[in-house]
């Protein structure tokens, strides 16, 4: 699909990955629609680009719905959807306290919500925007609507020490992406999924340049950290080639997590 002149979503889109994705959509002229729970970045983001921000849980379907209805008003219906909303948490199995060697289980409510958001929010988006997306005219004579791109992460495939709940949303992903395909070919909506390794995005702007420096020195080649661009570059090279479909790519590198 040609970008130009077509309606985008990006989930998480105030910031990050999310950010961006949103600024290469539109810098190749796509009207873009922020969805992101954080309201003065994403008002300020929509209002640079000309898009519009719909503030968004995306684990909440009636935020979902409603986001949707906004976006398709002022936008129209978007053939484009890219899920980058996430949130990463650390905690074990079950953790032992130094001081007096008591053992605790992983927080069920920490690892719901991880759920909730990562997983089964990138779904509500996902087919809420699907439903919309296939009753809109094919764009070309193989019948092609629109495309979904949700964000794994190598770690649904290198989980680490502490990710269980992380890795687990995001193995979650990529596992929902062939069905996916497989579900909305006749409606004429490919799917695919993009696995990051480790990104400069805001999360790791709290660490210090030493261990910045170390996370990038385990990628092999090219020894940094990704950056936002690369990503967003990548899911525009999607979205254009109607070949993609039903597939997850990893852009890492090379890199493979170690235990810890």
């Amino acid at each position: 699909m040609n970008i130009s002149g077509l309606s985008a979503i990006v989930t998480g889109g105030a910031s990050g990955l999310g950010a961006g994705t949103a600024r290469h959509l539109a810098e190749k002229g796509a009207k873009v629609a922020l969805f992101d729970v954080n309201a003065d970045k994403g008002e300020a983001l929509a209002s640079q680009l000309g898009g519009v921000f719909c503030n968004t849980d995306i684990s909440d379907p009636e935020n979902v719905s409603s986001s949707l209805e906004k976006a398709e008003a002022e936008i129209g219906v978007s053939r484009i959807v890219v899920n980058c909303a996430g949130i990463v948490t650390g905690q074990k199995t079950v953790s032992r306290k130094r001081d007096t060697g008591e053992i605790a289980s992983h927080d069920p409510a920490l690892f719901a919500k991880v759920i909730n958001i990562n997983l089964i929010g990138t779904f509500y988006v996902s087919s809420m925007a699907a439903a919309r997306m296939a009753t809109l005219d094919p764009t070309n004579s193989d019948g092609n609507r629109g495309v979904i791109i949700t964000t794994s992460s190598v770690a649904a495939e290198d989980g680490q020490l502490g990710q269980a709940a992380y890795a687990a949303s995001k193995a979650g992903i990529q596992g929902m992406m062939l069905p996916m395909a497989r579900d909305l070919a006749r409606e004429g909506i490919r799917t695919a999924s993009i696995l990051p390794g480790l990104f400069a995005t805001p999360m790791f702007d709290s660490l210090t340049d030493e261990i910045r420096a170390a996370l990038a020195a385990n990628v092999p080649f090219p020894s940094r950290l990704g950056t936002v661009e690369e990503y967003a570059r990548l899911a525009a090279t999607i979205i254009e080639n109607d070949m993609i479909n039903g597939t997850s790519i990893r852009l890492d590198g090379a890199l493979r997590l170690p235990p810890k």
